[in-house]
């Protein structure tokens, strides 16, 4: 793909090679005695060094050698070390005060060092360390902030204040919630802000959970309730969490304060999907130890779902994992500021050099410092004051034409000194639940081996299940009548039967249909009957089994888009708890299974299973469904598995094998014993677990084959389509699995059908690293899958090897890449690649999402934008500019940050153009009478040049336009231009610094010599064509007239001339001086009207000509499109 790009080793051969022979030369020189023996310390680097002298692309026989030389980092290069006087001056002294400014920095700087923290029930004073206070603080500034720079940043100051205000007031309304707190007396109200440590907080049904809780008890008989983790991880599914068993079995709810227990939890991190801690009460006997994990906690900013729950805070403020993975708001700057902030260097420059060279030439005679600083006042209107509320005025009108576009409905402007961003964007960084999908799943496609049937085809199913539920009415009779003495007759008869008579396509679809019912995480939550109240609703409402009062809750949207594509098909799941669960078939008949295990999905098994017991047959079958890659090595042979995974996967679908097998009493049984064994293990649990858990997955029976899809956004993908011709690079960060990625990032067109993939895999050392980066330099114009564990984690993977090493390269090769999808990405892993990609490229980036979990990458891009979508409003309120639909982007980009960019790249330097202009008049003044430090212009026509009689034709630029709206979103290529900052660079600048030479000069010198006999008028002549100028050139740059460019020009015209009439003590040079007056009759003259016109001819009609020339001879791209 990009075979042009050197993939660098850390040292050149050349530089280790001399390094090495100076070690050698340093230990042969120490002798045999402790030098000999250091010398063999350090040989492994001697021999390792050999590494960074190797090529990068080489075969792989290369690395056969020992793995720990890939692990060796070049060290620095050993010199013998100088003493005393000769040390400290030959730069010892540099040493010395770095190392104590480094001090000073840690001591200033350092960080509380989190520790793990033992927690006494509802005893936040025996806490032995200070917790942070549990308050929410999103402010960016705090009151020394606020001190005034001046009149000229006063409307930056009150803009930044108004919203700095409005952030606290939104971390006032959080932390002012209240919650009810348990005490030794009783229920007391406490603010969210006030929570401590170690209290018992109450927190009722769609109440935010305000700090990070171990769940004690609630008010549902199972012992668990649900949360929604939306504004946490981004997912709209319900997550399942359980009460620690030990509190929810007391009797009441005063008892916890009549226990002696505490609660040991790990010290904070950011891992948001795992947690280790203990619970131990002490007053029973013998002691009761119960383990904690990630079921039993609650997390702050997570909303409690269902019943009423009780926890013990152990985690508040900022050591909560929502705050540890949300980064600190900062300021942003556009990159047009940046440059602005730059040419005004320049301009200073040149401020300093025409003042020295005014003194120089005056010979340095008297006091000459005084004199330099009256030429640096005298031309300090080089320096554009002006320019930055001029520039914040202008984007003030940006945001307000932003949200009053009606093709983008809904849309808001939070940071209000960014606009032109948009206008310069090289990456899109989106997030794809909620912003490039719905996250509404769709059951399209069953397959069964020999049969598919889809979305026209369902009805065909449905007859076969309520076929397959009539067909032995005596036998479920049966069954159920018997379902607490069940006879093992029908087992052994069923199951002696199946081997031998091929099973019909009907009993086939009955089996996959069943299996898909049952083999879930999925809950039926009812909600309850209006009227209701009290705790007896909850045992109502799970009586009631009615179709329009049941909603299904998972951790999964696959999941749940399963069930409910059961319940369609006539096999209805009506109620589950943490044991049990029944179905309810087409005849109305409810079936009872008992749970006896839960083998969960995890990204490493890529599957998940669940042990049952048919309570009516006493059966127990092992269901598991999952992966094709994880379960095609699990089931029996098959010669179509593979072919059908990848057809439905062309066609965008989610794929999801389904497998069972029939388990015996005894086989059950021996299960059991060696899978508590294994639980209970100390050492190696995960990886013994597993074995046993594996024992069972071999020659499954292999069922059906099930697709599902997630619904895009309206317009996604001829919105991407546009980016994409605008030259914009898009990158899709997600939580979600490597599979789900891939198959959205080909429905929506983000990697076209005909493209490869490259799936970068986990490497552990840096050899593998060496050959993955050069595999996947050998593939061109593929797109790359990667996951997030392999940028950034704390594990020995691709990031520890691949960005410790070649973090450059790897970076490099992905910027190359047409399209990259980054799967199982936690919030801080989204952050950091936005991160990287800034550091590395230079280039301005841009991040969208939805969800909570989507905060931090919108905060570390240049520009982050937002959208009002299910997983709630943390995102919109947390970006830069909100919006309501991800095809709006669109408009958004081409459009509007077209429009900020080169309209506040013209404001800009037409301000920098006004003040360079009377500061070369100045220039020309001062010169003509002998290098004098004497103003030009005096009090207020200073102060008029730059307000009225100037003020509303510039600013009227913010109006411009140079293509219309429709061409820019029909022709997103013209977008590319602007991400090459032509429209500000040195280039035009310079034009325009010539322009103000050119134009400062004629205007000057021609006012000299045309009225060499009316020399005390020189004022008012020189000031007129001045502001005619002015007026022209700002008619010059406007590209498309609007009707209040034509009011501005003419207001300011009108201003001059009114002011004439009562500013006439102003018009003269020096005026006490020379006690020169305005002659309102010599004005009136045709002399000396024809003589300004003449003047302003000359410095204005030339450009005009090069203007044309130029729009003939090399017209821009977007000439041709207007005309």
């Amino acid at each position: 793909m990009a075979d042009q790009i050197p993939l660098y080793p850390v040292r050149s051969a050349a530089a280790a090679a001399a390094a090495s022979q100076r070690r050698a030369a340093y230990y042969s020189a120490a002798g045999p005695g402790p030098g000999a023996d250091r010398r063999g310390r350090y040989q492994l680097e001697d021999e390792s060094a050999h590494l960074d002298e190797m090529p990068l692309m080489m075969s792989e026989e290369g690395f056969e050698n020992d793995e720990s030389d890939y692990h060796t980092l070049p060290r620095a290069r050993l010199t013998r070390r100088k003493r005393g006087l000769e040390w400290f001056v030959c730069g010892g002294w540099k040493f010395l005060c770095t190392s104590c400014c480094d001090w000073l920095i840690n001591v200033c700087q350092r960080k509380k060092e989190l520790k793990a923290r033992t927690v006494w029930l509802g005893c936040p004073e025996k806490c032995e360390e200070k917790h942070p206070r549990n308050s929410i603080k999103n402010q960016k500034y705090n009151v020394f902030t606020f001190i005034p720079g001046g009149f000229v940043l006063a409307v930056t100051i009150a803009r930044e204040a108004i919203d700095e205000f409005r952030r606290f007031q939104r971390d006032k309304e959080m932390n002012s919630q209240l919650y009810s707190k348990l005490t030794v007396r009783g229920k007391v109200q406490v603010k969210s802000s006030d929570i401590q440590v170690g209290d018992l907080i109450i927190v009722e049904k769609n109440q935010r959970i305000p700090s990070d809780m171990v769940f004690l008890r609630t008010s549902e008989k199972a012992g668990s309730c649900f949360i929604r983790t939306d504004q946490l991880d981004g997912e709209t599914d319900w997550k399942l969490k359980v009460a620690v068993s030990c509190t929810q079995r007391l009797p009441a709810l005063g008892d916890l304060f009549s226990i002696s227990a505490y609660v040991y939890a790990q010290k904070p991190q950011l891992d948001i999907h795992s947690f280790e801690g203990t619970f131990t009460r002490e007053d029973s006997d013998p002691p009761i130890h119960e383990s904690l994990s990630i079921e039993n906690t609650l997390w702050a900013s997570t909303i409690v779902a269902s019943g009423t729950v009780i926890g013990v805070v152990i985690y508040t403020g900022k050591e909560t994992r929502s705050v540890m993975n949300t980064s600190n708001p900062k300021n942003k700057v556009g990159l047009l500021d940046l440059e602005l902030n730059q040419l005004t260097k320049a301009l200073f420059l040149a401020l300093v050099v025409l003042s020295v060279v005014m003194v120089t030439l005056q010979g340095f005679a008297g006091p000459w410092y005084r004199n330099l600083f009256r030429f640096l006042l005298l031309f300090s209107y080089i320096i554009p004051i002006s320019l930055r509320v001029n520039l914040d005025m202008g984007k003030a009108a940006y945001g307000w034409m932003i949200m009053k576009d009606e093709n983008i409905p809904g849309t808001v402007v939070r940071t209000s000194t960014i606009p032109e961003e948009l206008g310069r964007l090289v990456y899109l960084l989106t997030d794809k639940t909620g912003t490039l999908t719905q996250n509404e799943m769709v059951f399209k496609r069953l397959h069964l081996g020999t049969v598919s049937y889809g979305t026209d085809t369902m009805d065909e199913i449905q007859s076969h299940v309520f076929n397959s539920y009539l067909q032995h009415p005596v036998l479920k009779v049966h069954s159920q009548a018997s379902g607490h003495n069940p006879s093992s007759a029908p087992l052994r008869r069923s199951q002696s039967s199946t081997p031998k008579v091929k099973k019909s396509v009907s009993s086939r679809i009955h089996e996959a249909v069943k299996a898909i019912a049952l083999c879930h995480n999925v809950t039926p939550v009812y909600e309850a009957r209006a009227g209701v109240t009290g705790e007896t609703e909850f045992a109502e409402a799970d009586q009631d089994f009615s179709d329009e009062n049941r909603t299904y809750q998972a951790s999964s949207p696959d999941e749940v888009a399963l069930v409910r594509w059961t319940e369609s098909v006539g096999l209805t799941l009506v109620s589950r708890d943490l044991a049990s669960m029944q179905l309810k078939t087409p005849s109305g008949q409810v079936l009872t299974y008992c749970i006896l295990q839960m083998f969960p999905f995890t990204s490493e098994s890529k599957r998940m299973g669940i042990i049952v017991r048919d309570e009516s047959t006493a059966e127990i079958t092992f269901y598991m469904k999952g992966a094709d890659v994880a379960m095609s090595t699990i089931v029996q042979y098959n010669d179509w598995l593979e072919e059908e995974c990848g057809n439905m996967a062309r066609e965008g679908l989610r794929t999801l094998v389904v497998a069972k097998r029939t388990l015996t009493e005894e086989q059950y049984q021996d299960f059991e014993s060696r899978y508590s064994q294994a639980k209970l293990s100390i050492h190696d649990r995960t990886l013994k677990v597993a074995a046993v858990v594996e024992s069972l997955e071999r020659e499954m029976e292999l069922l059906c084959l099930t697709g599902v899809e997630d619904q895009l956004q309206a317009d996604v993908r001829p919105t991407l389509e546009m980016l994409r011709n605008a030259g914009i690079k898009i990158w899709m960060l997600t939580g979600d699995k490597l599979e789900t990625a891939t198959c959205i990032a080909k429905s929506s067109h983000l990697v076209s059908r005909t493209q490869d993939i490259h799936i970068f895999r986990p490497v552990t050392n840096r050899g593998e690293a060496h050959l993955e980066l050069n595999a996947f330099r050998r593939k061109h114009d593929c797109a790359l899958v990667i996951s997030g564990d392999s940028l950034e984690s704390s594990h020995n993977t691709v990031s520890q090897v691949c960005l410790r090493y070649y973090e450059h390269e790897l970076v490099e090769l992905a910027c190359q890449c047409p399209a990259v999808v980054c799967c199982r990405c936690s919030p801080t892993q989204k952050a950091h690649i936005v991160t990287l990609l800034r550091q590395h490229t230079r280039k301005r980036t841009c991040a969208i999402g939805d969800g909570g979990n989507d905060v931090s990458m919108i905060q570390a891009a240049d520009c982050g934008i937002g959208i009002e979508g299910k997983e709630g409003k943390q995102a919109s309120l947390a970006a830069d500019f909100s919006i309501t639909q991800f095809r709006h982007i669109g408009r958004l980009l081409m459009v509007h940050g077209r429009n900020s960019y080169k309209r506040s790249a013209a404001l800009g330097q037409f301000v920098m153009h006004r003040g360079l202009i009377i500061s070369t008049m100045q220039a020309v003044f001062s010169s003509v009478f002998y290098f004098a430090s004497v103003p030009l212009y005096q009090g207020f026509l200073m102060v008029g040049y730059a307000t009225i009689y100037t003020m509303f034709p510039v600013f009227s630029l913010v109006l411009d336009q140079d293509v219309k709206p429709e061409m820019a979103i029909l022709y997103p290529e013209l977008y590319k231009d602007l991400t090459k900052g032509r429209s500000l660079s040195f280039k035009t600048f310079l034009i325009w610094v010539l322009i103000s030479i050119y134009q400062g000069g004629i205007l000057m010198y021609g006012a000299l010599v045309l009225f060499e006999a009316e020399f005390v008028h020189v004022v008012a002549i020189s000031f007129t064509a001045l502001i005619l100028t002015e007026l022209l050139m700002v008619a010059l740059t406007i590209r498309t007239w609007h009707w209040l460019m034509v009011v501005a020009e003419f207001l300011s015209l009108g201003c001059y001339v009114a002011s004439l009439a009562f500013l006439n003590e102003y018009f003269g040079i020096g005026r006490v001086s020379f006690g020169a007056f305005l002659d309102v009759a010599f004005i009136t003259t045709v002399t000396f009207l024809w003589k300004v016109s003449a003047i302003t001819v000359v410095s204005c009609l030339p450009l005009y000509v090069l203007k044309y020339l130029k729009r003939k001879l090399s017209p821009p791209s977007y000439s041709k499109l207007s005309s």
